[in-house]
C-alpha cells in the first residue's frame, strides 16, 4: 500500500518555474533578432528587453539574496534591465531600451540560461525560506504580465511595418462574442464583499477583502463587439464632443481619431492588424484596443455606462457563466486605480510594484486573450492610463 506524501511547495514552484520560463521563450520563437530589437513607442518595450528584465527580477531579488549567492552575470545588467525599481538604483532610460542593440539576443538568452540554472538549484535544494518562495510565487507572476506585454508590444511594433507581419499564421486575435443581442442581466446590489479571498497568489493590489454598497444595476451579457462600435461611428460618435470627457475629447482631436487602434478602411470594407497580420474585421468579435476615452464615450452613447470594478466583480462572481469575463479582452470600468481601505505595500523594493501607480489610472477587469494560461482570476486588478490602446483592451456595458 503505497501512501502519497503532499508535494512540497520548493517542488511545485520549480516545475512552475520552469513551465513560465519556457512559455516565455516560446512566444519568442520563430523572431528575428531585429524583431526583438523594436520599441515603436516609449510605451512599448522591445522583446530582448521583457526577456532579459524578467531574468533581473530573479537575479536581483533571489539570487543576490541567497547565502552563496553566483557572481552577477554581467554587473552592468542590474542597471540596463531595472524597470522602475528606484529602491534598487539606477535605470536605463525606458524611452530608450530599443537603442540597446548591445547586449545582443543570443546574450539575452544566455542569461536567462544562467539564471534558470542557478534559480532551479536554489529551488531544488528545498533551502529558500518561505520568504523567498514567496518572491519566487511574485516573480513568477510578474513574468506572466511580461508575457501578455511581449504580445501587445510585438503588435504594436509590427504594426508600424509597411509590410504588415504575422507573428504567427493562424485566425485572428479573439474569440467571437455570442451571437445575441447585448441583453442585460439584473442584480440587487446590497453590501457584497471584493477583494482576493487568500488561499492562492494574489497581488498586494487585490488586497485586503472588503464590504462595498451597491445599488442595484445591470451589466450586459457579453462585451461590446465591433459591429455594435461600427454602429457608434457611423452616427458620428467620433464626432460628436457631447458624448466625450474633455481631456478625451482633446485626445480625440489631437491625435485625428476615428476608429480604435489597428483599423483601416480600405475604401470598401474595414480591416484590422492583428497578431497574425491584417484581415477582414469580424463584426461579431469584441472590440478591442479602445481607450478608456472611447470606451467611455461609446457607453454614453449607448445610454448606459461603464461598470465599477467592484459592480464588475460582483457579477462576475453572481453570474460566472457570463460571455467573454475572461480571455476575450480586459474591460475598462468607470473605478480609478486606488488602494483598497486597509492596502499595506510589501517592506523593501518589491513595494514598489503596485503602490506608486495609485494615482491617474483607470482599472481593467477580466483577462485577455494575450494572457497567459492560469494567469486570470476573478479579483485581479489591471490599470492603465485613460489614454492607453496598444492594450487588448474592451468594454462591457452597465446601467
Amino acid at each position: 500500500m503505497s501512501i502519497h506524501q503532499p508535494v512540497s511547495r520548493s517542488t511545485q514552484l520549480a516545475a512552475r518555474f520552469h513551465e513560465v520560463r519556457q512559455y516565455s521563450l516560446a512566444l519568442a520563437e520563430g523572431l528575428s533578432a531585429e524583431d526583438c530589437q523594436l520599441q515603436s513607442m516609449a510605451e512599448a518595450s522591445p522583446i530582448k528587453w521583457h526577456l532579459a528584465h524578467t531574468s533581473w527580477f530573479f537575479e536581483t531579488f533571489i539570487l543576490s539574496a541567497a547565502p552563496d549567492a553566483p557572481a552577477a552575470f554581467d554587473p552592468a545588467f542590474k542597471v540596463l534591465f531595472n524597470s522602475y525599481y528606484v529602491g534598487v538604483g539606477e535605470r536605463h532610460l525606458r524611452a530608450e531600451r530599443g537603442m540597446l542593440s548591445r547586449p545582443s539576443l543570443e546574450e539575452i538568452f544566455a542569461y536567462r540560461a544562467h539564471v534558470d540554472h542557478h534559480m532551479q538549484a536554489h529551488i531544488e535544494s528545498g533551502t529558500l525560506s518561505d520568504e523567498a518562495l514567496d518572491l519566487l510565487e511574485l516573480g513568477l507572476n510578474h513574468e506572466q504580465q511580461h508575457q501578455e506585454l511581449i504580445l501587445t508590444d510585438l503588435k504594436h511594433h509590427f504594426s508600424r511595418n509597411p509590410l504588415l507581419p504575422a507573428w504567427r499564421s493562424a485566425s485572428a486575435d479573439g474569440a467571437a462574442n455570442e451571437q445575441c443581442a447585448n441583453s442585460f442581466i439584473q442584480f440587487d446590489g446590497g453590501l457584497v464583499t471584493i477583494g482576493h479571498e487568500g488561499g492562492d497568489f494574489s497581488f498586494d493590489n487585490e488586497q485586503p477583502r472588503h464590504r462595498v454598497w451597491l445599488e442595484p444595476f445591470e451589466l450586459a451579457r457579453r462585451n461590446v463587439s465591433n459591429g455594435d462600435y461600427l454602429a457608434f461611428m457611423a452616427d458620428g460618435g467620433y464626432e460628436r464632443p457631447e458624448l466625450w470627457l474633455s481631456d478625451g475629447w482633446d485626445m480625440r482631436c489631437n491625435e485625428s481619431l476615428q476608429a480604435p487602434l489597428y483599423w483601416r478602411h480600405d475604401g470598401e470594407d474595414w480591416r484590422r492588424f492583428t497578431l497574425h497580420g491584417e484581415q477582414l474585421l469580424d463584426h461579431d468579435a469584441p472590440v478591442m484596443h479602445v481607450s478608456f476615452y472611447e470606451a467611455d464615450a461609446y457607453a454614453r452613447w449607448a445610454q448606459a455606462r461603464l461598470p465599477t470594478e467592484a459592480e464588475w466583480e460582483h457579477a462576475a462572481a453572481s453570474q460566472p457563466d457570463l460571455s467573454g469575463l475572461f480571455d476575450q479582452v480586459w474591460q475598462w470600468t468607470n473605478s480609478a486605480y486606488l488602494p483598497y481601505p486597509g492596502f499595506q505595500a510589501a517592506t523593501g523594493a518589491v513595494g514598489e510594484y503596485n503602490g506608486k501607480f495609485m494615482i491617474n489610472q483607470m482599472v481593467l477587469r477580466g483577462s485577455s486573450l494575450a494572457t497567459p494560461p492560469g494567469h486570470a482570476r476573478l479579483s485581479y486588478r489591471n490599470f492603465f492610463p485613460t489614454q492607453a490602446r496598444w492594450q487588448f483592451s474592451g468594454l462591457r456595458l452597465a446601467r
